[in-house]
């Protein structure tokens, strides 16, 4: 029997969208070709929809703790909100942006028939908004095939669950139609990926609105031979390598945004300058940019500017031939830092960063992905914080039963990071390399100046909210007032048990003459010692120091 559109349904088509997409995640991956053929499309939408549903639940258990009940809104909003934070890829970030349109309208509507057509019109609609340079063939033709047969639909008085079967099935057919629109895909002889994860979505919400539920499984090929489809093959569902574009940008680059609306239209023809398949979904001050680039680090810096990037991820496409399955190389290196600079600056030298926010570590699964997305038969693991060990090891341990070959560097601070990453040499041996690394980390002594948010006691004394403390392998050691001062006295008590090297890895909120102060302090008072700055964006610590 047919359920209204309510936030019981948003929670149950969250639930089957899951189970469709981990039906599909497998197929979809392999059918991977466009716009990079890296095959996680169907894992990446998987993600997307999983951050949706947690989401979802909270919203749940929040109502249930108050005693209330959510209403749609509060569903289909925080469906919307746990997609866009989510997001994976290129095909998750245009999915948050389809729910947001949809929440849109949803929020403030009572879920009729109308609404839901309406609805699924601004999806599609704000799908284009979100791309730079929308392409037909892909799942932005697919959702607007379905809004305009939710519009039919509607017309003809049906209820909310014909009307979203109706956008299912017109969906289904314009996906079979992609091939002939797309010339990659008619090369390789299959339908859109993402194309075909937006079908299970939508299959998925007819489900939850006429309680009939079925698994038909999403049909990922071409319906016959195509004139382009010569010298591409698919075996198995699998696109052969050289489907893809051969010849685009290095580097995937995703991140979650703080910023106003202008900075975001400045953003978008930054990033749109320095590279492809840019998709900017959200607003209301949080925004998710998703771009392929040569110069991750730039992709970066123009967040920084833009706002408050965080949650950065950047992926190596293993070179400039881009393939379904990117091609194995020898050795990665996968780093977490505690801001969107250093992961640009881990990202330049080769690493596969892992940026985290404050109170926000990264869970052992997600840097299990990052290993994967790494595509390395051999990977250093580098968990630059003393309190990520038992995440990082746990995180080894899974990838290495994958067959992944992971050395954990016990890393403790983001300067131990860069001092490893400096001697890796992928030339040598697995072992001699750890070694070295190992070795260089465990020689640079670190530190890092922070804020006191409370009274506590300290091993320097009794601090005060707002004193200064500067921290030496992990240790309070001083209490000041003023972040110079307190970052020169911690600085000469490392460096006076010597010391060739010092870097400086300003946060966020470090003050603009910081640097300079501190590099003549150390040229004044320490002879023959050299200086490096970064900046580094991190938030919880105005300062990082190495001294090696």
């Amino acid at each position: 029997m047919p359920y209204p559109l309510d936030a019981a349904a948003v929670r149950s088509w969250c639930g089957l969208a899951l189970e469709a997409l981990g039906r599909e995640r497998e197929r979809i991956d392999a059918i991977n070709v466009y716009p990079v053929a890296d095959g996680d499309t169907g894992t990446n939408l998987y993600l997307t929809l999983e951050s949706a549903a947690r989401a979802v639940e909270a919203a749940f258990d929040g109502h249930t703790s108050a005693g209330t009940a959510p209403c749609l809104a509060d569903a289909i909003g925080a469906m919307a909100h746990g997609a866009l934070i989510g997001a994976r890829g290129n095909s998750g970030t245009i999915v948050a942006q389809l729910l947001r349109g949809m929440t849109e309208v949803l929020a403030a509507t009572d879920g009729s028939a109308d609404a839901l057509r309406q609805a699924l019109r601004r999806a599609a609609a704000s799908t284009y908004e979100a791309v730079a340079h929308p392409v037909e063939g892909t799942v932005l033709t697919v959702a607007t095939a379905a809004a305009d047969a939710a519009e039919r639909a509607a017309a003809g008085a049906a209820g909310a669950a014909e009307v979203a079967r109706a956008a299912h099935e017109g969906a289904r057919t314009a996906l079979q139609a992609t091939p002939g629109q797309l010339a990659v895909l008619g090369r390789a002889g299959v339908v859109d990926a993402g194309g075909c994860g937006l079908v299970a979505l939508l299959g998925a919400l007819a489900d939850a609105l006429s309680g009939e539920v079925s698994a038909t499984p999403v049909a990922v090929r071409a319906d016959a031979p195509l004139p382009e489809a010569a010298g591409c093959e698919v075996a198995d569902g699998v696109a052969a390598a050289g489907c893809g574009d051969p010849e685009g940008p290095s580097f995937e680059v995703i991140y979650l945004l703080e910023a106003e609306d202008a900075e975001v239209a400045r953003l978008r023809t930054r990033l749109d300058g320095l590279g492809d398949s840019l998709v900017v979904v959200g607003g209301d001050g949080l925004w998710n940019v998703h771009v392929h680039v040569d110069d991750a680090g730039a992709a970066v810096e123009a967040g920084i500017e833009a706002g408050r990037p965080y949650r950065v991820r950047i992926t190596h496409f293993g070179g400039a031939s881009r393939t379904r399955e990117p091609a194995m190389t020898a050795r990665a290196v996968v780093a977490v830092v505690p801001g969107a600079g250093l992961a640009g600056l881990c990202a330049e030298a080769g690493a596969t960063p892992v940026a985290v926010r404050p109170g926000e570590p990264p869970a052992s699964g997600e840097l299990v992905q990052a290993i994967r997305q790494a595509h390395a038969r051999e990977v250093m693991l580098l968990p630059n914080d003393p309190e990520l060990r038992h995440t990082a090891a746990a995180a080894a341990e899974q990838a290495r039963t994958e067959g992944v070959r992971v050395a954990l560097i016990p890393t403790r601070s983001a300067v131990q990071g860069l001092a490893a990453l400096a001697v890796h040499e992928p030339g040598r041996s697995f072992d001699e390399d750890v070694v070295a690394m190992t070795a260089a980390a465990g020689a640079t002594r670190y530190a890092e100046l922070a804020v006191a948010e409370r009274q506590s006691w300290t091993m320097a004394g009794v601090c005060q909210a707002g004193d200064v403390l500067g921290l030496i392998d992990g240790d309070v050691v001083v209490i000041g007032s003023d972040l110079t001062r307190t970052a020169t006295t911690v600085l000469d008590r490392m460096l006076s048990a010597g010391g060739e090297m010092v870097t400086l890895v300003l946060g966020a909120e470090a003050p603009a003459a910081l640097a300079e102060r501190l590099e003549r302090h150390v040229r004044e008072r320490h002879l023959a010692v050299d200086t490096v700055v970064y900046e580094g964006g991190q938030h919880a610590a105005p300062l990082l120091i190495g001294v090696e």
